[in-house]
Parts: structure tokens; sequence; C-alpha cells
């Protein structure tokens, strides 16, 4: 690993945004390397206190005078807009500003075996696949992931050996500011139709950031991917497949489940046995996220079975169905899934998992999604037993009053099954401590903060 001055530079670096949970990692990350880092959030969160743990210096709100006169260097977040105080105090003084994905990428540089996990759905549960891979074969890598990870006690774990892992985001097109030798991508589908056109857009995205993959590099990608030939035509580096299915390089057979939907499977690659598989992570959508990793694991020269022993301490990353705990024999669980699909994988798992009754509660997120999935959201959801519907998560976005969670509800009754509105976490709270009975199961689901329900319901 080169040394990092040489190309960052600067010995002051602030983070508008800091809480984020990429942002945070990063901040994490360059601190551990001896800069001074400070960084800016509108709340205080978990991730905060950690890094304020960490002796980084922390403000809330954004203001100028967050800015220290000797801070040389800002990073920021795609969030953050031009008339942030902040931002706007770095281009009066001239300070230089940098988005993080392009820090991000700037940090790879410093490492010989960047490894990027792309796609649609499913980046964290395999980039948090692969990290267990990759310490059971103990590469000591360096890794960033979109969320918890018990094994690294937290979203970063800071090696000292040239493998560099993190995830890879479409959105805004913040993939293409690294620089993979190693990418995978899981699956190519609609999604953050704020920035993108249509698929088409989201495909040629995702086709600019293979092609930074260099000739001695490596490409895993979801055969399903729609005219996968022409995709891959124009790559110079070796690309494998993976899938369910004969026609793939990589794929499974001899497939089971047991009784909490976690899969067990051969897996064989160009048809050849290669190893065994038991997954301790619910749903068929993690065979392909494991297929995906066999892949990388064997391109890099490893054992597979040394995947499988890392595999074996896997259990889920946080918000991917994690079982936040029981209350009177009801079992909670929390769920990241926000789009269409992620929602279908979600309640596939929820309907194998042992319960009585099945209760959802949604928080859609963002007012674009919701629109441009609104009819999917209300097919998929009239799916299960139960649905509660909350307001829609904003994020980054304002409220343009032409979409309402509202309007899933209407969707959903339409098709002749039964969705509830309610505003507030403790009302749904109350709800669920009226309706449900012993072995029942809650989740809760969404990008947002519907997860707080989980905590009003268990600490009732």
């Amino acid at each position: 690993m080169s040394n990092i001055n040489s190309l960052i530079g600067k010995k002051k670096i602030h983070f508008i945004g800091i809480g984020g949970i990429s942002m945070s990692g990063l901040a994490e990350i360059v601190h551990y390397k001896g800069y001074e880092v400070t960084g800016s959030d509108m709340k205080a969160s978990i991730t905060t206190k950690h890094l304020e743990d960490l002796g980084l210096t922390i403000y809330y709100g954004h203001d100028k005078n967050n800015i220290a006169d000797d801070v040389d260097l800002i990073v920021y977040t795609a969030a953050i807009h031009e008339d942030n105080p902040e931002l706007q105090l770095a281009h009066e003084k001239h300070i230089t500003t940098i988005t993080r994905s392009k820090f991000l990428g700037i940090l790879m540089k410093h490492f010989d075996t960047p490894i990027c996990v792309s796609g649609t759905h499913g980046k964290t549960t395999t980039t948090s696949m692969l990290a267990h891979g990759l310490m059971a074969a103990d590469l000591d890598p360096t890794i960033t992931v979109g969320g918890i990870l018990k094994a690294i006690h937290g979203n970063i774990r800071i090696g000292q050996s040239p493998y560099f892992l993190t995830e890879a985001c479409e959105y805004c097109d913040s993939f293409l500011d690294f620089f993979p030798q190693i990418g995978i991508i899981l699956n190519i589908e609609e999604d953050h139709m704020d920035y993108f056109k249509d698929i088409n857009q989201i495909r040629h995205s995702f086709q600019k950031f293979s092609s930074k993959i260099p000739s001695n590099g490596f490409l895993a990608i979801n055969g399903k991917v729609p005219n996968l030939d022409e995709f891959t035509a124009p790559l110079s580096c070796k690309t494998e497949t993976f899938g369910i299915g004969s026609h793939y390089n990589w794929t499974a057979e001899n497939i089971t489940f047991n009784d909490k939907a976690c899969a067990s499977f051969d897996v064989y690659y160009n048809e050849t046995f290669m190893t065994h598989l038991d997954l301790h992570v619910p749903g068929q959508h993690n065979i392909l996220n494991a297929l995906a990793v066999c892949s990388v694991y064997h391109f890099l020269g490893l054992e597979l079975h040394l995947l499988g022993k890392g595999l074996e301490a896997f259990t889920g990353a946080d918000q991917r169905f994690e079982i936040k705990g029981k209350i009177n024999d009801i079992t909670i669980v929390d769920d990241y899934a926000h789009h269409p699909t992620e929602i279908a994988a979600t309640l596939e798992v929820a309907k194998a998992y042992p319960h009585n009754h099945l209760y959802v509660v949604f928080q859609p997120h963002t007012y674009t999604r919701t629109k441009a999935f609104l009819d999917d959201f209300a097919a998929v959801l009239s799916s299960a037993e139960n649905v509660i519907i909350t307001d829609i998560y904003a994020a980054r976005e304002k409220n343009p009053g032409d979409i309402s969670a509202e309007d899933i509800i209407k969707k959903i009754n339409k098709k002749g099954k039964n969705a509830l509105y309610m505003k507030d976490f403790e009302q749904i709270a109350n709800y669920l401590n009226e309706h449900t009975v012993p072995n029942d199961l809650v989740i809760t689901m969404g990008a947002g903060n519907v997860n707080q329900i989980a905590g009003l319901l268990l600490n009732k």
C-alpha cells in the first residue's frame, strides 16, 4: 500500500455529513492514518458518538463556524447541496473540496487489489460475505461496508494488506470515481429514478463501471443480466457469470433450506464440483450473493473451503432480515428493503420463516422512488397478510405534493387487500401490541427510520 499522503496531500480534513455510513468509515480510516479530522452532521447518532469516542471533533448542524481556519480539504456527500453554508465557505476561502465518491476513489488507489461490489440490490450482504471470506483466508483486508458488520465491530476494518473491499453504488454515477481491480455486478434494475432517466441509462452506467476494470482484472456478473454478451463484449478483463442453472460458470445444485429459510447447496464451477456451503442468512437471493463471492474467491486463488469457514460465522449485516428480538413470543425483524424487488425477497424469506401471522410495517423511501414504483409497491405488498404503511421518508428530497403513502394503500385496497395508514410510530407500536399474538412475525421495512419501531415494541 502506497503512502496515503502522496495522493491526498492534505493535513486537516473536514467531512460534511460525517454521520453517513460511508462518510463515517472514510473519516475513521484517515483518522487512523494520522490526519486531523473534523465533521458535521444534522444530529447526533450512534455513528457520530463512535467517532467522538475516537477523538474526532463533530459539530451538529451545518454552519460556517464549523470550518476551522486550518482546514485544507473538505469532503461532502451527494446529499449536500451548493447552498450548504460550510460548502459555501469552502468556495469563498478556496479550500479544496471533493465528493465522497472521488475521495473513496483516491483511497482506493493506495491498494493493489481494490474489490468493488455493485448492483441494484445485495451490495451490503455480499460485501459482508466476502469480508468474512477474506478474513478467513488471513488476507488482512481493509473493508468499508454499508452497514454494521459484527465481525469487524462496525462498518470499517483497517488492514495492512493490498486488499481493499468496498461497496460500489451507482447513484449519481458514484462508482465511476472508483478504480476496481475486481468487480461484482449482482443485478441491474431500475432505481434512483431521480437521477437516471431509464433502465438503459442505468445499464450504460454499469457498463462504464465494468470498463474501468483492467485487462488483468476480473468481473463476476449475474448471468441473468439482459443481453449479457453485448454487455461484456467490450470488456478487456476476465468475466465469469453466476446463477442457478447449468448455463452459468458458477452455479448451485442440490439446494435445500432449513426451518429458518437458510440454504445449503453444492457449488459447481463449469460443471465441476468445488465445495459445499451452508449459509446462515436466509433467502434464495443469498445463494446468488454467495456464488458471486465464490467466483471472486476462486479468481484470487483461494481455497473455497476457507470461504465456507468464513461464512459459518456470517449471520447477516444489520437491517438485513435482522432479528431485533422477541417479546411475548412475537418475533421482531428489521429489514432495509425499500425497492419492490427487495421487498419481494424479504417477503419470500418471511413466508418460509416459522410464524403464525405476518405484520409488515413499510416506510417508503423518497418521493421519486415511491412515484416510479407505485404499482410495483402495491403489487408486492398486497401479498403480505397484514400491511401498515407510514409516511414517505424524504431523505434528500422535498415533498412535491403529488405522491403519498396513502396512494400505495389505495392501490392495495383496490386489489381487495387491506392495508392501513398510520403516521405516528407510537400509534403503530400500540396497534401491533394490541393485535399480535404469540408466534406472530413483525417486520419493519425501509431505508429510513422505521427501524425505531422495533425499539418501541421491545421496550414496552
